[in-house]
Protein backbone atom coordinates (compact mmCIF):
# COMPACT_ATOMS: atom_id res chain seq x y z
CA UNK A 1 0.00 0.00 0.00
CA UNK A 2 1.65 3.05 -0.86
CA UNK A 3 0.91 6.58 0.75
CA UNK A 4 -0.74 9.48 -1.30
CA UNK A 5 2.96 10.95 -2.36
CA UNK A 6 4.83 7.85 -3.06
CA UNK A 7 1.20 7.29 -5.47
CA UNK A 8 1.58 10.66 -7.36
CA UNK A 9 5.72 10.51 -7.57
CA UNK A 10 5.00 6.65 -9.23
CA UNK A 11 2.19 7.97 -10.96
CA UNK A 12 4.46 10.82 -13.23
CA UNK A 13 7.15 8.93 -13.90
CA UNK A 14 5.00 5.99 -14.97
CA UNK A 15 3.60 8.33 -17.46
CA UNK A 16 6.45 9.63 -18.78
CA UNK A 17 7.75 6.31 -19.74
CA UNK A 18 4.49 5.29 -21.54
CA UNK A 19 4.80 8.57 -23.46
CA UNK A 20 2.78 8.08 -26.57
CA UNK A 21 3.39 4.94 -27.62
CA UNK A 22 0.09 3.34 -26.14
CA UNK A 23 -2.81 1.93 -28.00
CA UNK A 24 -6.14 4.37 -27.26
CA UNK A 25 -9.00 2.37 -25.92
CA UNK A 26 -12.59 2.93 -25.85
CA UNK A 27 -12.54 5.14 -22.61
CA UNK A 28 -14.20 8.60 -23.20
CA UNK A 29 -12.52 10.67 -20.94
CA UNK A 30 -10.62 10.82 -17.74
CA UNK A 31 -10.17 13.93 -15.08
CA UNK A 32 -7.63 14.58 -12.64
CA UNK A 33 -7.85 15.42 -9.29
CA UNK A 34 -5.08 16.33 -7.01
CA UNK A 35 -3.19 13.42 -5.65
CA UNK A 36 -5.52 10.76 -7.88
CA UNK A 37 -6.03 10.26 -11.14
CA UNK A 38 -9.95 9.37 -11.81
CA UNK A 39 -11.33 8.37 -14.93
CA UNK A 40 -15.23 8.63 -15.83
CA UNK A 41 -15.12 5.11 -16.44
CA UNK A 42 -16.64 2.78 -14.21
CA UNK A 43 -13.23 0.94 -14.87
CA UNK A 44 -10.59 3.68 -13.69
CA UNK A 45 -10.19 2.89 -9.74
CA UNK A 46 -10.32 6.25 -7.80
CA UNK A 47 -8.81 4.38 -4.73
CA UNK A 48 -5.54 6.32 -3.92
CA UNK A 49 -4.63 2.85 -1.93
CA UNK A 50 -4.96 0.45 -4.94
CA UNK A 51 -2.21 -1.43 -6.18
CA UNK A 52 0.34 -0.47 -8.99
CA UNK A 53 -0.66 -2.87 -11.43
CA UNK A 54 -4.06 -1.23 -11.27
CA UNK A 55 -2.74 2.10 -11.37
CA UNK A 56 -0.69 1.25 -14.67
CA UNK A 57 -3.69 -0.74 -16.12
CA UNK A 58 -5.95 2.39 -15.77
CA UNK A 59 -3.18 4.43 -17.64
CA UNK A 60 -2.77 2.40 -20.18
CA UNK A 61 -6.55 2.42 -20.85
CA UNK A 62 -6.46 6.29 -21.23
CA UNK A 63 -6.06 8.41 -24.48
CA UNK A 64 -3.10 10.28 -25.24
CA UNK A 65 -3.68 13.16 -25.23
CA UNK A 66 -5.28 13.68 -21.87
CA UNK A 67 -2.34 11.71 -20.80
CA UNK A 68 -0.12 14.01 -21.88
CA UNK A 69 -2.03 16.88 -20.94
CA UNK A 70 -2.55 15.41 -16.79
CA UNK A 71 1.07 14.82 -16.92
CA UNK A 72 2.26 18.33 -17.45
CA UNK A 73 -0.37 19.57 -15.01
CA UNK A 74 0.77 17.46 -12.34
CA UNK A 75 4.06 18.13 -13.02
CA UNK A 76 3.64 21.39 -12.69
CA UNK A 77 1.66 20.79 -9.25
CA UNK A 78 4.49 18.82 -7.32
CA UNK A 79 7.07 21.76 -9.06
CA UNK A 80 5.31 24.50 -7.25
CA UNK A 81 3.86 22.52 -3.85
CA UNK A 82 7.86 21.30 -3.60
CA UNK A 83 8.92 24.88 -3.59
CA UNK A 84 6.58 26.14 -1.31
CA UNK A 85 7.30 23.49 1.43
CA UNK A 86 11.27 24.42 0.85
CA UNK A 87 10.23 28.26 1.13
CA UNK A 88 8.03 27.20 4.59
CA UNK A 89 10.64 25.18 5.81
CA UNK A 90 13.35 28.27 5.30
CA UNK A 91 11.17 30.80 6.60
CA UNK A 92 10.27 28.67 9.57
CA UNK A 93 13.98 28.02 10.90
CA UNK A 94 13.69 32.06 11.11
CA UNK A 95 12.47 32.61 14.48
CA UNK A 96 12.13 35.11 17.26
CA UNK A 97 14.50 32.53 19.06
CA UNK A 98 17.22 32.38 16.45
CA UNK A 99 17.09 36.63 16.62
CA UNK A 100 17.23 36.83 20.52
CA UNK A 101 19.70 34.14 20.97
CA UNK A 102 19.94 31.79 23.33
CA UNK A 103 19.15 32.57 27.24
CA UNK A 104 22.32 31.97 28.93
CA UNK A 105 22.54 35.98 29.92
CA UNK A 106 20.41 38.49 31.63
CA UNK A 107 17.61 40.84 30.60
CA UNK A 108 20.12 44.05 30.69
CA UNK A 109 22.63 41.70 28.54
CA UNK A 110 19.86 40.95 26.18
CA UNK A 111 19.09 44.99 25.84
CA UNK A 112 22.31 45.49 25.00
CA UNK A 113 23.08 43.10 22.34
CA UNK A 114 19.28 42.40 21.50
CA UNK A 115 17.01 45.52 21.67
CA UNK A 116 19.78 47.97 21.12
CA UNK A 117 20.78 46.42 17.81
CA UNK A 118 17.25 46.07 16.73
CA UNK A 119 16.80 49.89 17.77
CA UNK A 120 20.01 50.39 15.44
CA UNK A 121 19.06 48.64 12.38
CA UNK A 122 15.88 50.26 12.68
CA UNK A 123 16.92 53.72 12.22
CA UNK A 124 19.40 52.51 9.59
CA UNK A 125 15.95 51.31 7.57
CA UNK A 126 14.08 54.92 8.06
CA UNK A 127 17.21 56.93 7.31
CA UNK A 128 18.70 54.74 3.66
CA UNK A 129 14.68 54.81 2.87
CA UNK A 130 15.23 58.29 3.23
CA UNK A 131 18.10 58.82 1.29
CA UNK A 132 17.56 55.63 -1.70
CA UNK A 133 13.84 56.44 -1.97
CA UNK A 134 13.29 60.04 -1.99
CA UNK A 135 15.51 62.37 -3.05
CA UNK A 136 17.81 63.09 -0.26
CA UNK A 137 18.84 67.11 -0.94
CA UNK A 138 18.02 70.00 -3.17
CA UNK A 139 19.18 72.37 -4.68
CA UNK A 140 18.48 75.32 -6.02
CA UNK A 141 20.52 76.34 -9.29
CA UNK A 142 20.47 79.33 -11.07
CA UNK A 143 17.65 80.02 -13.70
CA UNK A 144 20.14 79.35 -17.05
CA UNK A 145 20.87 75.37 -15.19
CA UNK A 146 18.98 72.92 -17.25
CA UNK A 147 17.81 69.65 -16.02
CA UNK A 148 21.15 67.95 -16.67
CA UNK A 149 22.69 70.60 -15.24
CA UNK A 150 20.65 70.34 -12.08
CA UNK A 151 20.73 66.91 -11.99
CA UNK A 152 24.85 67.37 -12.05
CA UNK A 153 24.85 70.01 -9.20
CA UNK A 154 22.27 67.74 -6.53
CA UNK A 155 24.53 63.94 -7.12
CA UNK A 156 27.98 66.31 -7.00
CA UNK A 157 26.42 68.00 -3.83
CA UNK A 158 25.43 64.81 -2.10
CA UNK A 159 29.04 63.09 -2.48
CA UNK A 160 31.00 66.17 -2.22
CA UNK A 161 29.71 67.65 0.87
CA UNK A 162 27.58 70.67 1.38
CA UNK A 163 29.17 73.02 4.15
CA UNK A 164 26.94 74.97 7.09
CA UNK A 165 27.03 78.58 6.93
CA UNK A 166 24.40 80.85 9.39
CA UNK A 167 21.72 82.52 7.43
CA UNK A 168 22.69 85.93 9.13
CA UNK A 169 26.70 85.16 8.57
CA UNK A 170 28.25 86.53 5.82
CA UNK A 171 30.23 83.74 3.43
CA UNK A 172 33.54 83.52 3.60
CA UNK A 173 36.11 83.98 0.16
CA UNK A 174 38.20 82.01 2.07
CA UNK A 175 37.95 77.94 0.70
CA UNK A 176 39.54 76.79 4.07
CA UNK A 177 36.89 78.25 5.90
CA UNK A 178 34.54 76.35 3.97
CA UNK A 179 36.52 72.83 4.39
CA UNK A 180 36.28 73.50 8.43
CA UNK A 181 32.59 74.06 7.94
CA UNK A 182 31.83 70.78 6.51
CA UNK A 183 29.36 68.63 6.71
CA UNK A 184 30.99 64.91 5.63
CA UNK A 185 28.68 62.52 7.36
CA UNK A 186 25.13 62.39 6.16
CA UNK A 187 25.72 59.98 3.43
CA UNK A 188 27.23 57.12 5.45
CA UNK A 189 24.76 57.36 8.60
CA UNK A 190 23.03 54.01 7.32
CA UNK A 191 26.69 52.15 6.98
CA UNK A 192 27.30 53.90 10.78
CA UNK A 193 24.19 52.73 12.34
CA UNK A 194 24.95 49.08 11.40
CA UNK A 195 28.48 48.98 12.59
CA UNK A 196 27.50 50.43 16.25
CA UNK A 197 24.56 47.38 15.44
CA UNK A 198 27.42 45.05 15.33
CA UNK A 199 29.39 46.63 18.31
CA UNK A 200 26.82 46.23 20.84
CA UNK A 201 26.31 42.63 19.75
CA UNK A 202 29.83 41.78 19.60
CA UNK A 203 30.42 41.35 23.02
CA UNK A 204 27.77 38.36 22.99
CA UNK A 205 29.19 37.24 19.72
CA UNK A 206 32.66 36.75 22.38
CA UNK A 207 30.34 35.35 25.31
CA UNK A 208 29.03 32.29 23.09
CA UNK A 209 32.45 31.52 21.92
CA UNK A 210 34.25 31.61 24.70
CA UNK A 211 31.67 29.70 27.28
CA UNK A 212 31.83 26.90 25.59
CA UNK A 213 35.21 25.72 26.94
CA UNK A 214 34.05 25.68 30.30
CA UNK A 215 32.91 21.58 29.45
CA UNK A 216 28.87 22.79 29.86
CA UNK A 217 26.46 23.87 27.50
CA UNK A 218 25.15 26.54 29.67
CA UNK A 219 22.78 27.68 27.30
CA UNK A 220 21.21 24.46 26.67
CA UNK A 221 20.88 23.70 30.71
CA UNK A 222 18.95 27.10 30.60
CA UNK A 223 16.56 26.30 27.71
CA UNK A 224 15.80 22.58 29.22
CA UNK A 225 15.02 24.65 33.08
CA UNK A 226 12.92 26.82 30.93
CA UNK A 227 11.05 24.33 29.20
CA UNK A 228 10.12 22.14 31.60
CA UNK A 229 8.35 24.63 33.73
CA UNK A 230 5.54 24.40 31.54
CA UNK A 231 5.64 20.38 32.14
CA UNK A 232 4.09 17.97 33.98
CA UNK A 233 5.29 16.93 37.50
CA UNK A 234 6.70 13.64 36.73
CA UNK A 235 8.31 14.59 33.04
CA UNK A 236 9.72 17.66 34.91
CA UNK A 237 10.97 15.70 37.71
CA UNK A 238 12.87 13.02 35.54
CA UNK A 239 14.34 15.65 33.49
CA UNK A 240 15.60 17.95 36.35
CA UNK A 241 17.31 14.64 37.70
CA UNK A 242 19.21 13.76 34.13
CA UNK A 243 20.29 17.81 34.70
CA UNK A 244 21.44 17.60 37.81
CA UNK A 245 23.68 14.50 36.99
CA UNK A 246 25.29 16.16 34.14
CA UNK A 247 26.11 19.50 36.85
CA UNK A 248 27.23 16.90 39.23
CA UNK A 249 29.86 15.30 36.91
CA UNK A 250 30.63 18.75 35.44
CA UNK A 251 31.49 19.86 39.05
CA UNK A 252 33.53 17.38 39.87
CA UNK A 253 35.44 16.42 36.48
CA UNK A 254 36.85 20.26 36.20
CA UNK A 255 38.71 20.65 39.77
CA UNK A 256 42.35 20.53 40.69
CA UNK A 257 42.94 16.73 41.69
CA UNK A 258 46.75 17.25 41.26
CA UNK A 259 48.12 19.49 44.07
CA UNK A 260 51.43 20.81 43.08
CA UNK A 261 52.98 24.53 43.51
CA UNK A 262 51.85 25.84 40.35
CA UNK A 263 48.00 24.18 40.99
CA UNK A 264 48.23 26.04 44.28
CA UNK A 265 49.68 29.81 42.33
CA UNK A 266 46.99 29.64 40.42
CA UNK A 267 44.36 29.51 42.65
CA UNK A 268 45.87 32.20 44.26
CA UNK A 269 46.04 34.49 41.49
CA UNK A 270 42.29 33.69 40.65
CA UNK A 271 41.41 34.31 44.44
CA UNK A 272 43.14 37.75 44.03
CA UNK A 273 42.29 38.17 40.42
CA UNK A 274 39.44 36.91 38.82
CA UNK A 275 40.55 37.40 35.25
CA UNK A 276 42.73 34.82 35.89
CA UNK A 277 40.47 32.43 35.09
CA UNK A 278 41.01 28.68 34.89
CA UNK A 279 38.62 26.21 33.94
CA UNK A 280 39.11 23.45 36.84
CA UNK A 281 39.59 26.45 39.43
CA UNK A 282 36.28 26.95 39.17
CA UNK A 283 36.66 30.52 38.02
CA UNK A 284 35.89 30.03 34.01
CA UNK A 285 32.36 30.81 33.79
CA UNK A 286 32.55 33.69 36.40
CA UNK A 287 35.54 35.49 34.91
CA UNK A 288 34.79 35.58 31.33
CA UNK A 289 31.17 36.84 32.43
CA UNK A 290 32.07 39.74 34.41
CA UNK A 291 34.45 40.29 31.13
CA UNK A 292 31.90 40.41 28.48
CA UNK A 293 29.95 42.87 31.34
CA UNK A 294 33.14 45.05 31.08
CA UNK A 295 32.67 45.38 27.84
CA UNK A 296 29.47 46.23 27.54
CA UNK A 297 30.42 49.21 29.73
CA UNK A 298 32.85 50.36 27.52
CA UNK A 299 31.18 49.66 24.47
CA UNK A 300 28.42 52.19 25.35
CA UNK A 301 31.20 54.70 26.54
CA UNK A 302 33.14 53.92 23.46
CA UNK A 303 30.59 55.35 21.29
CA UNK A 304 30.05 58.38 22.52
CA UNK A 305 33.31 58.53 21.56
CA UNK A 306 32.85 57.46 18.18
CA UNK A 307 30.22 59.53 17.54
CA UNK A 308 32.11 62.67 18.72
CA UNK A 309 34.47 61.80 15.97
CA UNK A 310 31.93 60.75 13.05
CA UNK A 311 29.70 63.73 13.96
CA UNK A 312 32.56 66.41 14.51
CA UNK A 313 30.60 67.50 17.79
CA UNK A 314 30.42 67.28 21.32
CA UNK A 315 27.56 64.62 21.24
CA UNK A 316 28.45 63.50 25.02
CA UNK A 317 26.84 67.26 26.02
CA UNK A 318 24.14 67.04 22.86
CA UNK A 319 21.25 65.54 25.19
CA UNK A 320 21.75 67.78 27.99
CA UNK A 321 21.78 70.77 25.45
CA UNK A 322 18.49 69.55 23.56
CA UNK A 323 16.79 68.88 27.22
CA UNK A 324 18.40 72.29 28.16
CA UNK A 325 16.84 74.49 25.49
CA UNK A 326 13.20 72.57 25.39
CA UNK A 327 12.90 73.33 29.24
CA UNK A 328 13.73 77.32 28.31
CA UNK A 329 12.19 77.65 24.98
CA UNK A 330 9.35 74.67 25.00
CA UNK A 331 10.60 73.62 21.53
CA UNK A 332 13.24 71.59 19.59
CA UNK A 333 16.42 73.05 18.74
CA UNK A 334 17.79 72.98 15.08
CA UNK A 335 21.53 72.63 16.08
CA UNK A 336 24.24 73.32 13.57
CA UNK A 337 24.82 69.39 13.36
CA UNK A 338 22.73 68.95 11.66
CA UNK A 339 21.57 72.03 9.58
CA UNK A 340 18.42 71.82 7.20
CA UNK A 341 19.80 74.28 4.59
CA UNK A 342 23.79 74.54 3.56
CA UNK A 343 26.02 75.73 0.83
CA UNK A 344 27.96 73.72 -1.73
CA UNK A 345 30.83 74.82 -3.86
CA UNK A 346 31.85 73.26 -7.30
CA UNK A 347 33.63 74.30 -10.44
CA UNK A 348 32.45 73.62 -14.49
CA UNK A 349 34.55 73.49 -17.21
CA UNK A 350 33.63 75.21 -20.27
CA UNK A 351 36.03 74.91 -22.64
CA UNK A 352 39.42 77.14 -21.79
CA UNK A 353 37.24 78.39 -18.91
CA UNK A 354 36.75 77.03 -14.86
CA UNK A 355 33.57 78.60 -13.77
CA UNK A 356 32.74 78.42 -9.73
CA UNK A 357 29.25 78.20 -8.15
CA UNK A 358 27.90 78.04 -4.71
CA UNK A 359 24.33 76.73 -4.47
CA UNK A 360 22.02 76.80 -1.68
CA UNK A 361 20.79 73.02 -0.64
CA UNK A 362 18.33 71.62 1.31
CA UNK A 363 18.88 68.63 3.25
CA UNK A 364 15.50 66.97 4.35
CA UNK A 365 17.29 63.85 5.80
CA UNK A 366 18.67 65.87 8.19
CA UNK A 367 15.15 65.95 9.60
CA UNK A 368 15.64 62.29 10.63
CA UNK A 369 19.02 62.14 11.29
CA UNK A 370 18.68 64.90 14.25
CA UNK A 371 15.79 62.94 15.65
CA UNK A 372 17.53 59.54 15.11
CA UNK A 373 20.82 60.49 16.79
CA UNK A 374 18.97 62.15 19.73
CA UNK A 375 16.80 59.04 20.94
CA UNK A 376 20.35 57.09 20.30
CA UNK A 377 21.63 59.67 23.02
CA UNK A 378 18.65 59.32 25.40
CA UNK A 379 19.08 55.21 25.03
CA UNK A 380 22.54 55.43 25.28
CA UNK A 381 22.53 56.89 28.27
CA UNK A 382 20.02 54.42 29.96
CA UNK A 383 21.85 51.42 28.40
CA UNK A 384 24.77 52.86 30.13
CA UNK A 385 23.58 53.39 33.37
CA UNK A 386 21.91 49.68 33.34
CA UNK A 387 25.21 48.12 32.07
CA UNK A 388 27.35 49.84 35.22
CA UNK A 389 24.87 48.99 37.72
CA UNK A 390 24.51 45.52 36.51
CA UNK A 391 28.56 44.90 36.50
CA UNK A 392 28.69 46.44 39.91
CA UNK A 393 26.13 43.95 41.05
CA UNK A 394 27.51 40.43 38.95
CA UNK A 395 30.76 41.38 41.16
CA UNK A 396 29.36 41.22 44.35
CA UNK A 397 27.04 38.22 43.79
CA UNK A 398 30.19 36.26 42.44
CA UNK A 399 33.54 37.45 44.13
CA UNK A 400 32.23 37.59 47.47
CA UNK A 401 32.04 33.64 48.88
CA UNK A 402 29.24 35.62 51.63
CA UNK A 403 26.57 35.78 49.05
CA UNK A 404 27.16 32.61 47.63
CA UNK A 405 26.79 30.57 50.58
CA UNK A 406 23.37 32.99 51.15
CA UNK A 407 22.41 32.07 47.61
CA UNK A 408 22.88 28.34 48.06
CA UNK A 409 20.98 28.40 51.99
CA UNK A 410 17.94 30.66 50.67
CA UNK A 411 17.20 27.87 47.87
CA UNK A 412 17.95 24.96 49.90
CA UNK A 413 15.53 26.34 53.25
CA UNK A 414 12.89 26.53 49.79
CA UNK A 415 13.16 23.15 49.51
CA UNK A 416 13.40 22.19 52.83
CA UNK A 417 16.54 20.95 53.10
CA UNK A 418 18.57 23.17 56.00
CA UNK A 419 16.94 20.88 59.10
CA UNK A 420 19.96 21.27 61.40
CA UNK A 421 23.01 23.28 62.44
CA UNK A 422 24.84 20.38 60.81
CA UNK A 423 23.53 21.07 57.71
CA UNK A 424 23.45 24.93 58.12
CA UNK A 425 27.25 24.62 58.39
CA UNK A 426 27.82 22.15 55.83
CA UNK A 427 25.81 24.15 53.28
CA UNK A 428 28.62 26.23 53.64
CA UNK A 429 31.60 23.79 52.25
CA UNK A 430 28.42 22.70 49.66
CA UNK A 431 28.99 26.57 48.28
CA UNK A 432 32.33 27.50 48.34
CA UNK A 433 34.40 23.65 47.27
CA UNK A 434 31.49 22.02 45.87
CA UNK A 435 29.88 24.64 43.35
CA UNK A 436 31.86 26.91 43.60
CA UNK A 437 31.94 30.08 41.66
CA UNK A 438 30.84 29.02 38.57
CA UNK A 439 28.46 26.26 40.40
CA UNK A 440 26.80 29.19 41.82
CA UNK A 441 27.05 31.52 38.78
CA UNK A 442 25.46 28.58 36.45
CA UNK A 443 22.56 28.24 39.46
CA UNK A 444 21.84 32.19 39.04
CA UNK A 445 21.63 32.00 35.30
CA UNK A 446 18.76 28.93 35.57
CA UNK A 447 16.59 30.94 38.47
CA UNK A 448 16.81 34.51 35.86
CA UNK A 449 15.73 32.37 33.16
CA UNK A 450 13.28 30.03 34.81
CA UNK A 451 11.54 30.06 38.54
CA UNK A 452 12.29 30.14 42.13
CA UNK A 453 10.59 26.56 42.09
CA UNK A 454 13.04 24.94 39.20
CA UNK A 455 16.29 26.62 40.93
CA UNK A 456 15.22 25.08 44.09
CA UNK A 457 13.91 21.36 42.87
CA UNK A 458 18.07 21.19 40.50
CA UNK A 459 19.56 22.88 44.29
CA UNK A 460 18.01 20.12 46.25
CA UNK A 461 18.75 17.35 43.72
CA UNK A 462 22.49 18.53 44.03
CA UNK A 463 22.70 18.85 47.22
CA UNK A 464 21.50 15.28 47.98
CA UNK A 465 24.16 14.22 45.66
CA UNK A 466 26.63 16.01 47.24
CA UNK A 467 25.81 14.21 50.25
CA UNK A 468 25.59 10.54 49.00
CA UNK A 469 29.32 11.05 47.20
CA UNK A 470 31.66 13.43 48.61
CA UNK A 471 34.00 14.66 45.97
CA UNK A 472 37.74 14.75 47.80
CA UNK A 473 39.67 13.34 50.18
CA UNK A 474 38.85 15.08 53.33
CA UNK A 475 35.49 14.20 54.93
CA UNK A 476 32.78 16.59 55.27
CA UNK A 477 33.16 15.95 59.58
CA UNK A 478 37.16 16.82 59.26
CA UNK A 479 36.14 19.86 57.35
CA UNK A 480 33.24 20.98 60.47
CA UNK A 481 35.81 19.53 62.81
CA UNK A 482 38.12 22.60 61.36
CA UNK A 483 35.22 24.99 61.90
CA UNK A 484 35.21 23.91 65.38
CA UNK A 485 31.80 22.77 65.02
CA UNK A 486 30.25 19.65 66.65
CA UNK A 487 29.56 17.46 64.35
CA UNK A 488 28.27 13.52 64.15
CA UNK A 489 29.24 11.48 60.83
CA UNK A 490 27.16 11.95 57.84
CA UNK A 491 27.46 8.36 57.01
CA UNK A 492 27.48 4.94 59.21
CA UNK A 493 29.61 1.63 58.93
CA UNK A 494 26.50 0.53 56.79
CA UNK A 495 27.26 3.15 54.25
CA UNK A 496 23.69 4.44 55.04
CA UNK A 497 23.10 8.48 54.91
CA UNK A 498 22.20 9.67 57.88
CA UNK A 499 21.77 13.36 58.71
CA UNK A 500 22.13 14.24 62.05
CA UNK A 501 19.64 16.46 63.57
CA UNK A 502 21.96 18.42 66.71
CA UNK A 503 18.08 19.93 68.32
CA UNK A 504 17.43 16.42 68.96
CA UNK A 505 20.26 13.61 67.94
CA UNK A 506 18.13 11.74 66.53
CA UNK A 507 19.00 10.61 62.94
CA UNK A 508 16.55 10.79 60.01
CA UNK A 509 17.42 8.41 56.47
CA UNK A 510 18.22 10.89 53.62
CA UNK A 511 16.54 9.96 50.32
CA UNK A 512 18.68 9.31 47.93
CA UNK A 513 18.65 11.12 44.23
CA UNK A 514 16.83 8.04 42.93
CA UNK A 515 14.12 7.75 45.46
CA UNK A 516 13.44 11.60 45.59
Amino acid sequence: MHDRDSDVIFLTTLVREIGDNEESSDVEDCSVEPYVYEPESSDCPSDVSESDSDIEESFSDAPNDHRVENTDWISSFLRSTFKGFKMISILGGISWKTLTGSTDDDWIDRANHLWTVCLLLLCAVIVSSGQYVGDPIHCWCPAEFTGTFVSYTKNYCWIANTYYIPMDAAIPKDIAQHQKAEINYYQWVPLILVLMAFLFKSPNIIWHLLNTKSGINLSRICELTDTINLGDSEKREECLKQIARHIDRWLRENRNYHRNILVRVRQKLSNLFVWCFARRDGYYLTGFYLFVKALYCVNCVGQFYLLDAFLAMDFGGYGFEIMAYFRDHGEWKETSRFPRVTLCDFKIRQLQNIQQFTVQCVLPINLFNEKIFAIIWFWYFFIAILSFYNLASWLCYLLFSHNKETFVRKYLRIGNQIRSGFDKKLSRRFANEYLRDDGCFLLRMVGKNSTDIILSDLLRLLWIMYKEAPFNNRSNTAYLKDQDVDAEPMVDNDNDRYPIDNRNGSPQKLKTISEV
